[in-house]
């Protein structure tokens, strides 16, 4: 988006941390329904290197089936950083396998924002080893 863009709003620091803070509270709940209230309409989201999927509720059903593989997971948020409409942050992520093993892994997120929502979220983790 260009600065001439009037769907694109600046957010500021603040509204960027509790954006996060509150995302990443609602995805430890593995609730996929819990991540609608963040997500545009036309949201396009990628996790680590797969295809990029479109559509809030094909979004939310992919994390549906994601919450599915898993027996629980806690981010931890290390650093926010938001430039306009635009939010990085980066930590850790603790998952909990099924067999009450653990695994914590290093990730990334940059969103885009649009109305206030999350038009574009991208995730940089190698989650291969689950």
């Amino acid at each position: 988006m260009n600065a001439h863009d009037t769907k694109a709003q600046a957010l500021e620091p603040m509204q960027a941390t509790e954006l996060v803070t509150k995302l990443y509270q609602a995805v430890d709940t593995r609730e996929a329904a819990a991540l609608a209230p963040f997500l545009s309409p036309s949201v396009t989201f990628q996790l680590g290197n797969n295809p990029p999927v479109n559509g809030r509720e094909a979004v939310l059903e992919i994390n549906a089936s994601f919450f599915t593989s898993i027996a629980g997971m806690a981010h931890t948020i290390d650093a926010i950083w938001s430039q306009g409409a635009n939010i990085i942050c980066n930590g850790s992520v603790r998952y909990t396998r099924f067999d009450g093993s653990h695994l914590s892994i290093p990730f990334a997120t940059i969103l885009t924002t649009e109305r206030g929502l999350i038009h574009d979220y991208k995730v940089y983790a190698d989650v291969s080893p689950l």
